[in-house]
């Protein structure tokens, strides 16, 4: 079991940038098959990225070419860096983790079990 937990939600303006981090919380266990969703008020989850055992990633059509998904394996952490953002980009975001060592990149939420608390991204002005 891997439990992971998101840092990094901040107040941004838009055009500007931001990294969300997504660690393993008290456990050695390696992070693998990752994946961030959203959530913004009023509205549905949505994945937006993912990234497998092997890095291969994927991103939703609303993030490709302004966000993308990394792995430190140094540090046991995947990030969300987060660039040109817009004031649509505010939501909770949140990152996932499959059950064991599964290799996929999936951007669908049902894909996961355990999730994270989720952090606030709030784009404005």
């Amino acid at each position: 079991q891997v439990q992971p937990v998101e840092s990094g939600g901040d107040l941004v303006q838009p055009g500007g940038s931001l990294r969300l981090s997504c660690a393993a919380s008290g456990s050695t266990s390696d992070l693998y098959a990752v994946g961030w969703f959203r959530q913004a008020p009023g509205k549905e989850r949505e994945g937006i990225a993912c990234i497998s055992t092997n890095d291969n990633t994927g991103y939703a059509d609303s993030v490709q070419g302004r966000f993308a998904i990394t792995r430190d394996y140094a540090k046991n952490t995947v990030y969300l860096q987060m660039n040109n953002l817009k004031p649509e980009d505010t939501a909770v975001y949140y990152c996932a983790t499959p059950s064991g060592f599964v290799n996929y990149c999936s951007i669908v939420s049902g894909s996961y079990v355990y999730w994270g608390q989720g952090t606030q991204v709030t784009v404005s002005s």
